[in-house]
């Protein structure tokens, strides 16, 4: 597969994640909130405000990963693969996400400490944050790998 092509992928699948997020976050997310807030005669109607708060902000740095990625989308369709910028801008990904992370798993123990959070709840929201931390090495793993691979070619750039 050439490189162009490869990175024309890569840019309609995280324009497709990006457009995934974004019906989940206005449409799904709020509807499912509803729902939950309706069940038990209105018992948990006053957890649905906070909730979707706590969710919400988790959109902002997952967003703002996308954009990251999309840039070095746009590096690699440059023939700019093995550069400093990318190694960067994936260690900066992996801050992001691992700060999501940590938001949420604080957000959820606060959430149950409150009692608007049932312990069901609470253990599958822990796989989301362990998915989180997932991305987090993963984009710490390539971050160390672009940053090797960006020394290696600027030795092999000044070797004649």
């Amino acid at each position: 597969m050439k490189q162009k092509t490869l990175a024309r992928l890569i840019m309609a699948a995280i324009i497709g994640v990006a457009l995934c997020l974004l019906i989940a976050y206005i449409f799904i997310i709020p509807a499912f909130a509803e729902h939950l807030a309706g069940i038990a005669g209105g018992e948990f109607a006053s957890f649905k405000t906070p909730w979707l708060v706590l969710v919400s902000i988790t959109a902002l740095p997952l967003f703002a990963m996308l954009a990251l990625a999309f840039v070095i989308a746009v590096n690699i369709s440059r023939d700019r693969s093995f550069i400093m910028t990318n190694a960067k801008l994936l260690a900066a990904m992996s801050l992001l996400a691992a700060a999501d992370s940590a938001y949420f798993f604080v957000g959820n123990v606060v959430m149950l400490l409150l009692n608007m959070n049932h312990p069901g709840v609470f253990l599958f929201d822990m796989i989301i944050c362990f998915l989180g931390l997932a991305v987090t090495l993963i984009c710490a793993a390539l971050s160390h790998y672009a940053r090797k691979a960006a020394e290696m070619k600027a030795d092999a750039e000044l070797t004649i």
